[in-house]
């Protein structure tokens, strides 16, 4: 089961500036998963935040340069790199301005690409195969290079994986129609050459993604005929290069549906051990003449989520942190994706759905560029040595000395420092020091009425390497500063908030003004989502009031024959607006969504005023009627309620505060028509008693017979 979430434009892609039409020369990751590398391809790198959609750095070449292949973020020495005019490497940190300024470096062969893995070395791949890593080949830019290929031999594509602590390239070639596959290992050094299988009319593979699952490294490649095949490799190889070229054995896991007009280009990208994202290939039962980005399940040959993209295709795809990068038309777009187990029952789209849970928001992209860097200790003093005599590096903080500089520093500088230090950190030493730099943050933030490091504790934050019970005063702090961003990202990560600081939270929102709300900064998809939420038209509007073939019957005397009470047929339908704004649902969204004890909850709401209680079931009876008439269901959303979240409230709300709602004249309408929802569902539930007997007799009549493990079956039922 896999499904892709509204898109949104990232920036435009720039005119063509080259012979091979490519809208832009690639999207590499950031200095963080909020962070990607763009390089189009005129004269131009940028960096963009996502999720602000907003450039924080752009570097320029100058007029009659030209950009060679994508910049690279080095991870090790947190500076960008890149090639232009085939040998000319460039070095710049995020500070620097002018990029003609920044140090650079004329090697002595035509560079390929520049390939990066998270906490390790660059690595530069030539034109003519050979390989260096980045600082080494400059401590001594003019070294010789060697031919590792034939003179006509050409490179179409590389990559390079990271597990295990180690890094492998790959490439591939082509020569005179015959078309090759380069292993390259360190540690030790081998250079292993594979032949791709090849059969009568069948081209060369078009587009390549490689993962790395367990010890194998597993490479997916697409031609031009809608064949998808993978092979495996091993990570590592007992093969020299010695024995010569070795085939490579393949296994077909998908066929793609191909149009009637001819296709000229296409690109894949591996999602997981069971999707696959394609674009340039027709929807299987779209016009022609459409462009679509498709997920298809490769075990199972299903597609699972499509999405029409308008303009043209560039055949370009990348895919980090859970997000898909497509270029098309004048724009790239961002497409966030969530792909779930596979399963038979999801992949034919029968299976049930599941109500989103916080860790949907975190999802992960199978990739090999998450391990730990090579412990080379050669290599780490040559790079150390490099560092210190370019002098663009400063030493890591330790967690002690960080410590020290809050107590200290300017806001600002904090800020800066505690983004090297997390970038910089390993991961087991980072989980350990997290929580001592949040509680010193907090500490000063608390005693200092001038130092808040918003960016600082966000930053922890996308660690989740904070809980609450880690450090208990931040949400406190947040809520004393009115930093509901803050709190919302909490939200999202802790899940052991106690339902003490929960109500408290929720007093919180409660009792601030919507107009001052609204001026607050949120995550986007959440506004997003309560903006189209209000907006949305119900399922049962277009039905004529009928909600799934059922509508219930008139209430009373409250409900007439006249078609101008046509609403009045549903009890919830007499006031569809919501209560709050857009932000104060967003945050209340993320409240409901809280894990809570109903034992230890229940006292705590009883602290909320009636007119904060009123407004909350307010809000409770308009999501519900959106969500009862299946409103929600035509938004796409990373973290949503469910619907018997909203139920358990409503109950929770309904059982602390029941006497004074009975008695506040104010809360008689709303308690009113909550009644009667109430009674229309039980009058549903008898509707429904009554073919149980029925129901009851079909299920035992399936169970006593032998399908087999796996049936269709058409019932009929009179």
């Amino acid at each position: 089961m896999a499904t892709l979430y509204e898109g949104y434009t990232l920036c435009g892609v720039g005119p063509v500036q080259n012979s091979s039409n490519i809208g832009i020369l690639g999207v590499e990751q950031g200095g963080d998963i909020d962070h990607v590398l763009v390089t189009d391809s005129s004269r131009s790198i940028t960096v963009y935040k996502v999720s602000d959609q907003k450039p924080t750095g752009s570097w320029s070449v100058k007029q009659g340069q030209i950009i060679s292949c994508p910049a690279v973020f080095n991870t090790q020495s947190q500076e960008y790199v890149v090639v232009t005019d085939d040998r000319v490497v460039r070095v710049w940190k995020e500070d620097d301005v002018n990029l003609e300024k920044a140090f650079k470096a004329t090697v002595s062969a035509d560079v390929l690409k520049v390939l990066s893995a998270t906490d390790s070395e660059p690595v530069v791949l030539f034109c003519c195969g050979a390989v260096r890593f980045l600082d080494s080949l400059l401590a001594s830019p003019q070294q010789p290079i060697e031919d590792v290929l034939t003179e006509d031999e050409i490179i179409r594509w590389s990559t390079i994986v990271k597990a295990e602590h180690q890094l492998v390239i790959l490439f591939s070639t082509e020569q005179r129609g015959e078309h090759c596959l380069y292993v390259q290992r360190f540690n030790p050094n081998t250079l292993v050459k594979h032949r791709f299988e090849t059969e009568p009319g069948l081209s060369a593979p078009i587009s390549f993604s490689a993962t790395c699952r367990g010890s194998n490294i597993h490479l997916l490649y697409l031609y031009l005929n809608g064949s998808v095949y993978e092979s495996v490799l091993p990570f590592r190889s007992s093969s020299t290069g010695a024995e010569g070229v070795q085939a490579l054995s393949r296994s077909l896991c998908l066929s793609l549906p191909l149009g009637e007009e001819k296709l000229m280009s296409g690109a894949a990208v591996v999602l997981d051990e069971a999707h696959v994202a394609v674009v340039g290939f027709p929807h299987p039962s779209a016009g022609a003449c459409k462009d679509y980005l498709c997920i298809w399940n490769t075990h199972f040959q299903t597609l699972q989520a499509s999405k029409e993209m308008a303009g043209r295709i560039y055949s370009q795809l990348w895919c980090y942190s859970g997000k898909l990068y497509v270029p098309h038309g004048k724009m790239l777009s961002v497409i966030p994706f969530d792909c779930q187990k596979s399963s038979l029952a999801a992949a034919m789209g029968k299976q049930k759905q599941t109500s989103q849970s916080a860790e949907s928001k975190s999802r992960s992209f199978v990739t090999s560029w998450t391990s730990q860097s090579c412990t080379d200790v050669t290599q780490t003093t040559e790079i150390k040595s490099r560092m210190s005599t370019r002098n663009n590096i400063k030493s890591a903080l330790t967690v002690d000395q960080l410590i020290q500089h809050i107590k200290t520093s300017a806001v600002e500088d904090v800020q800066a420092e505690v983004g090297e230090f997390i970038r910089r950190t390993p991961q087991a030493d980072l989980q350990l020091a997290a929580g001592r730099v949040a509680l010193e943050l907090v500490s000063r933030s608390q005693t200092d009425a001038n130092f808040y490091p918003q960016c600082a504790f966000l930053l922890l934050l996308e660690t989740r390497y904070l809980c609450y019970s880690v450090c208990p005063e931040l949400l406190s702090l947040a809520m004393v500063k009115k930093d509901f961003y803050l709190c919302q990202i909490a939200f999202q990560i802790f899940s052991d908030i106690p339902e003490a600081v929960t109500c408290a939270c929720l007093k919180t929102i409660l009792s601030t003004p919507d107009l001052e709300m609204e001026t607050v900064n949120l995550d986007t998809d959440s506004v997003i989502f309560m903006k189209e939420l209000t907006q949305a038209h119900s399922r049962s509007d277009e039905e004529g009031g009928q909600l799934n073939g059922f509508c219930p019957p008139a209430l009373e005397s409250d409900v007439s024959d006249n078609p101008s009470n046509k609403l009045q047929r549903d009890p919830l339908a007499l006031d569809m607006s919501c209560p709050v704004g857009l932000h104060k649902g967003a945050l209340l969204n993320e409240v409901l969504q809280t894990a809570y004890s109903d034992r230890s909850l229940l006292p705590h709401l009883k602290d909320l005023t009636v007119p904060q209680v009123i407004v909350f079931l307010q809000y409770l009876r308009f999501l519900y009627f959106k969500y009862s008439h299946d409103a929600h269901k035509q938004i796409r959303a990373l973290r949503t309620p469910s619907i018997s979240q909203i139920i358990d409230w409503v109950c929770l709300l309904l059982d602390a505060h029941f006497t004074v709602l009975a008695v506040a004249p104010e809360a008689k309408r709303l308690v009113f028509d909550l009644h009667k929802f109430v009674r229309s569902q039980v009058k549903l539930y008898a509707e429904l008693g009554k073919i149980e007997g029925s129901l009851q007799v079909l299920k035992n009549s399936k169970q006593s017979e032998d399908f087999g493990m796996y049936a269709i079956q058409v019932i009929e039922l009179f």
